[in-house]
């Protein structure tokens, strides 16, 4: 006696059909972060927040020896002139 083989029940394809859409969605996401990386929006906004107010620091920093570079050259001229308040 052979046994026919059964078709699959309806909940047999269901649970079948459910294991690969999420079999599908997991390779999905593996691929797509494997792309772009975990790193979020948020996360990429805050890096180039950062980044700015970096250069703003930087950049005022440099304005801040410039000026006081020009001040000391300054000082420096008057007390070279003659009859100037320096030293002496």
């Amino acid at each position: 006696m052979t046994e026919e083989s059964k078709p699959p029940s309806e909940r047999a394809q269901i649970f079948g059909s459910l294991l690969v859409a999420l079999v599908i969605v997991a390779i999905t996401i593996a691929v797509v972060t494997a792309l772009f990386g975990p790193t979020s929006a948020a996360e990429l906004e805050g890096a180039e927040d950062r980044a700015k107010e970096r250069t703003e620091a930087v950049e005022e920093r440099a304005e801040a020896r410039e000026e006081a570079a020009d001040e000391a050259a300054e000082a420096r001229e008057e007390a070279a002139e003659p009859g100037g308040s320096g030293p002496g």
